[in-house]
């Protein structure tokens, strides 16, 4: 345990020039982007160029890019994401407000593709090249090469519109109704889960197969053990050390996916937010959606390390 703590408070160091490298990226792209925060604020009524010059002087968009950037930080670091141009509103409010929908859609969908993933690749594995390894390869081929967005739509057209077993849209909060969240929920969730568990499946099917190659599992098999305790207690916890590296990777696939299955289903979160700022000229909440997800990024990542750590005992020796 002491040998964990001491690996996570490195990663935690280490998060905090990439987080500084993450909001000088942002800062620098939305700084030389064609949009002007004084022209945003004003929209639709025709400041004079005095207005213009006032309110950059104001916000400090005339200091040097440097100054801007310590103030940049500083207010971030005082949960000031800046002010919508469109709706005058905070935008850490804003963020706020959308998140929590987001983070729900997100880790139902990271839910779904683990659960699928383990029970496909583990049944492949273990009826390797017989037919149900042979449906199941099919299956995830095919999801792998299958957009999200065009799952969505297919989803929308057959179990909504035409079988009505799910709304085609909307959300409804879990505290009002957990059966209308989850009606609300289960397409969006499953068009956003099933290309990454298609992915995920493929890995954990080939890494339980090379640990059901292994001698000791020949070994435990042929003193006895019954099979599925040895899958279960040995195969599983050396083979998923490649699925979960994968699984980091593809969270950041969720986070962004997101984006785009928000505005298919009408779901008020993040993407949506996104989505509309980007349509409406308003920068400072495209910054705020933007640097959001990838702190979210860097968090799930560094609870898949600590994951990785805690499965894979031989890392933590070696560290």
């Amino acid at each position: 345990m002491i040998a964990v703590l001491r690996i996570l408070l490195r990663r935690v160091a280490l998060l905090v020039p990439l987080m500084l490298g993450i909001v000088l990226f942002v800062f620098l792209v939305m700084r030389f982007s064609d949009v002007d925060p004084a022209s945003a604020f004003f929209q639709g009524a025709n400041p004079t160029p005095g207005q213009l010059h006032d309110f950059r002087e104001r916000n400090g968009l005339l200091d040097p890019l440097p100054v801007r950037y310590v103030h940049f930080v500083g207010d971030l670091l005082h949960g000031d994401m800046g002010t919508s141009a469109l709706t005058r509103a905070p935008v850490t409010d804003q963020v706020t407000t959308a998140l929590p929908l987001t983070l729900q859609l997100t880790f139902l969908g990271l839910g779904v593709a683990v659960v699928l993933s383990l029970l496909g690749g583990v049944t492949a594995a273990i009826y390797r090249d017989r037919l149900p390894d042979q449906i199941i390869r099919v299956v995830s081929l095919t999801g792998v090469a299958a957009p999200g967005f065009w799952l969505a739509l297919l989803m929308i057209q057959y179990l909504a519109v035409d079988q009505g077993w799910f709304p085609a849209g909307g959300y409804i909060n879990p505290a009002d109704s957990l059966t209308g969240w989850l009606k609300t929920m289960t397409l969006p969730a499953l068009a956003l889960s099933l290309p990454v568990a298609a992915q995920l499946t493929r890995v954990v099917r080939t890494s339980v197969v090379e640990e059901l190659d292994k001698d000791y599992v020949r070994t435990a098999i042929g003193s006895g053990l019954p099979p599925r305790v040895v899958v279960g207690r040995n195969v599983l916890r050396n083979a998923l050390i490649n699925p979960l590296t994968v699984l980091g990777l593809r969270v950041g696939y969720l986070l962004g996916g997101a984006v785009v299955i928000e505005t298919i289903f009408s779901l008020p979160g993040m993407g949506k937010l996104m989505i509309d700022a980007v349509k409406n000229g308003d920068p400072a909440v495209v910054q705020g959606v933007v640097l959001t997800t990838a702190t979210g990024f860097v968090v799930v990542n560094l609870v898949i390390d600590v994951l990785y750590l805690l499965v894979n005992p031989r890392l933590r020796e070696a560290t």
